[in-house]
């Protein structure tokens, strides 16, 4: 049985080390502080006034935009509330529908394996199919693969998510100077917004994940990878530790079930379409509550862009820190021994920490409901 190299070894200890990036652990905390508090905003700030008899004249003003101010963040609310759906029964099938036409439109676009296998090939590399690579020293695999995805995905996802803020609350910044809720825009704009943002948020995190999987040797078309692909995914957006810490069990379980070679004969297309198509709708409520800042007027526009480049930012950590330890393992067998893998949900000092409201997702759960395999 080989050894794993220096550099292996040094990828091994970090693999064990993995915690997730403050900033993306906190701003789920901060938009649902920011959607609970913004109807406060108005009281607030004409208290605030109020209390600093120097400001004159400016208090009485003060008090006549916040109150205005607090109208429009309350009608705004108040809009997104009634818009959204409440329930896994209230999620239409239009917006599911969109989700699940996205992903399939940019999940896959252009990711190819000849390309890889021919990146390799002008760095000498003696790979002639996509699994090949799993022979190489990953050292020889980082100095094909780069570090794009660990910004490209991100800043597409904020373009997104910005546009999407500006939908649903841009024309809400005016509201304050107008004097009315008139100009917010109505519940079916609302909702398209949020679908559709959630759609290509959902498109780039499998799109993303399918091309660090083949910079890995791993075929995202295949289907038992497209169920692994999932999972990250679901460990990718979690923000609760209870719901990053199942994502992660779930990675763990399915690795160690491909690494070992088990038979995968149940998993044919009709079962991961099954699963793909609930994942798709438990996803797309998951984004959506997690990013309702994008509703609050004035800064929805940069809570939006702000939360979906820390989604994607999770989703490729998570997806380089659950193909190098598996890349590793099918390698190296005797590391599982050593093998500790809790991801920790890292508070961010003065942004507010982790909830625990996120909902818990299960992969292999609805694998295992959909007629394939228990891995459970």
């Amino acid at each position: 049985m080989a050894d794993p190299s220096e550099y292996e070894l040094d990828a091994w200890a970090s693999v064990q080390r993995f915690k997730t990036r403050p900033f993306s652990s906190a701003l789920t905390n901060v938009n649902q502080q920011m959607v609970a508090g913004a109807a406060e905003l108005g009281k607030r700030a004409t208290e605030y006034l109020e209390s600093h008899p120097k400001a004159g004249a400016a208090v009485s003003r003060g008090q006549k935009t916040a109150a205005k101010g607090a109208g429009a963040v309350k009608a705004g609310a108040r809009k997104v509330g009634e818009a959204l759906p409440a329930g896994a029964a209230d999620w239409g099938s239009s917006a599911a529908g969109s989700i699940r036409d996205a992903v399939a439109r940019v999940a896959g676009a252009g990711l190819s394996p000849k390309g890889v296998i021919k990146q390799h090939r002008r760095r000498g590399h003696d790979v002639s199919k996509l699994s090949d690579l799993r022979r190489l020293d990953l050292e020889q695999v980082d100095l094909v693969r780069g570090r794009a995805a660990a910004w490209y995905y991100p800043a597409m996802a904020a373009l997104s998510g910005a546009g999407a803020g500006f939908v649903i609350s841009g024309s809400e910044l005016v509201v304050p100077a107008t004097g009315g809720a008139a100009a917010a825009p109505s519940g079916t704009a609302i909702v398209a917004a949020f679908a559709g943002d959630a759609a290509l948020v959902l498109g780039l995190s499998s799109r993303s994940v399918g091309q660090i999987a083949l910079q890995y040797g791993y075929d995202p078309e295949d289907p038992a990878e497209k169920v692994f692909v999932m999972s990250v995914i679901d460990a990718g957006t979690a923000a609760s530790q209870a719901a990053k810490t199942a994502a992660f069990s779930d990675i763990s379980r399915l690795t160690q079930a491909l690494v070992r070679g088990k038979t995968w004969e149940v998993l044919d297309k009709s079962v991961v379409s099954k699963v793909a198509k609930q994942f798709a709708s438990m996803m797309g409520k998951r984004l959506t509550k997690k990013s309702l800042g994008k509703a609050v007027p004035a800064v929805g526009i940069a809570l939006g862009g702000a939360f979906n480049w820390a989604t994607l930012e999770g989703v490729v950590d998570a997806a380089n820190i659950a193909y190098r330890r598996r890349f590793l393992l099918e390698k190296y067998p005797q590391l599982e021994a050593s093998s500790s893998f809790e991801v920790t949900v890292t508070d961010a000092e003065g942004l507010g920490g982790p909830t625990d409201t996120d909902e818990t997702i299960s992969v292999l759960d609805e694998l295992r409901d959909a007629g394939g395999p228990d891995l459970n």
